[in-house]
């Protein structure tokens, strides 16, 4: 079918709460779908909350038919850090992006999106992905529909990436879930590695203490900016930024299953692992008001969540050859036999362009679970040939 759209910036309440509804009236039809919390999307544009604004800019678009109902939505942002290895020209973004199935609509915001980005001196866009952290609503899920998404996962209708793909986007990199039954054991070499390094002179693994969190968290701003400083992508991270992290999810965080190693009190590797929130958010529709959250508390009090999802895997560059992922991993591993709270685990994403870390989730005979894409359009292809994401040298330091 084929209808006219009237595209509206979103500039007030009313049309914020349309940005909003129109994300759970298009992905209704799917059992599985899981709405986010509205306040966490509003959190993305409040340019009080959201740093990446000193840096760029963020602007918001619904589609409207005819008769006023919302038909589609979009957001457009760029960022000086938004950065990617092999790209030498400015490329802005798109996300929460949904639209009907219909091309000239999606085209329509597409095509909004592409024009102020390219006002604001963008060439490109990538998308469809989040205004801040990779952690969270980052790439189209092309696989994946027929289970309940993760926290943070992005979630769509399949017909999505036609839309997107009749544009004129192309994929600019794969990304990939793995998920592992947790009931079952870790490959041998794993226990063997592990007491390789409990058995080494300097050598420790502690799983983080909710009493001491700024001690853990200046533990992770230092893995972190280490282990992705390798990416040449800019991805440096604040200790400011982490606390706050931290501190958000410490009313549904297991301090068990947030792992870090340690040589001679120097943090070279980390596990970040937390309860799938969304086994609580699910009952929600969007909210987390006081019921909500009383809510939530007797859920986790009766131990009602079965599932980890995994947030964050790095190690120290000169110490990613050593076998420090495996000492970790089994570390945390013993912890959840002593729990036995959890039997289902998904790991956060891996892209293709970084092969190394699929092959660590591959090595926990883990299973391919989703695929997420990250897709690009070149504005102007005669000025800029389109290249995919390259692989990640590890020979970097």
């Amino acid at each position: 079918m084929n209808m006219a759209a009237n595209i509206i910036e979103v500039n007030t309440p009313l049309i914020e709460k349309q940005f909003l509804a129109i994300n759970a009236s298009l992905n209704k039809s799917n059992p599985n779908y899981i709405r986010p919390l509205d306040n966490e999307v509003l959190q993305v544009f409040d340019r009080s909350k959201n740093k990446l604004f000193q840096q760029g800019d963020a602007k918001r678009w619904i589609a409207q038919n005819a008769e006023g109902i919302c038909i589609g939505r979009i957001a457009a942002f760029y960022y000086e850090s938004y950065k990617n290895k092999g790209t030498n020209y400015p490329v802005g973004c798109v996300g929460f992006f949904d639209c009907i199935n219909d091309q000239a609509t999606a085209n329509l915001l597409f095509k909004t999106a592409q024009i102020w980005l390219s006002e604001n001196g963008m060439e490109a866009m990538d998308g469809p992905i989040n205004f801040g952290d990779r952690d969270k609503w980052w790439g189209l899920m092309v696989k994946g529909f027929d289970t309940e998404p993760m926290y943070g996962m992005s979630f769509n209708p399949s017909y999505y990436e036609t839309l997107i793909n009749n544009y004129g986007f192309q994929n600019y990199y794969n990304q990939y879930y793995y998920q592992k039954d947790l009931r079952k054991p870790l490959p041998a070499r794993f226990e063997e590695r592990y007491n390789k390094f409990k058995a080494k002179s300097g050598y420790s693994a502690l799983h983080l203490d909710k009493n001491n969190l700024e001690k853990f968290a200046k533990d992770f701003v230092h893995v972190y900016n280490s282990a992705w400083a390798q990416h040449g992508e800019e991805k440096a991270i604040s200790l400011e930024q982490i606390l706050k992290l931290f501190k958000s999810l410490k009313a549904v965080m297991d301090e068990r299953m947030i792992w870090f190693a340690y040589y001679k009190e120097e943090p070279i590797a980390m596990f970040i692992n937390i309860p799938d929130v969304n086994q609580y958010f699910k009952y929600f529709n969007g909210r987390l008001g006081l019921l909500q959250k009383l809510h939530l508390l007797w859920m986790k009090f009766r131990g009602s969540n079965n599932k980890l999802t995994g947030l964050v895997f790095g190690v120290v560059p000169k110490f990613q050859a050593l076998g420090v992922d495996s000492f970790l991993i089994y570390a945390c591993e013993l912890m959840l036999h002593k729990i036995k709270n959890y039997t289902q685990y998904e790991m956060g994403w891996a892209a293709d362009w970084n092969p190394k870390m699929v092959n660590i989730y591959k090595s926990l005979d883990a299973q391919p679970s989703r695929q997420m894409v990250t897709f690009r359009h070149i504005f102007n292809p005669n000025n800029q040939p389109f290249e995919r994401h390259p692989v990640m040298d590890y020979s970097t330091k």
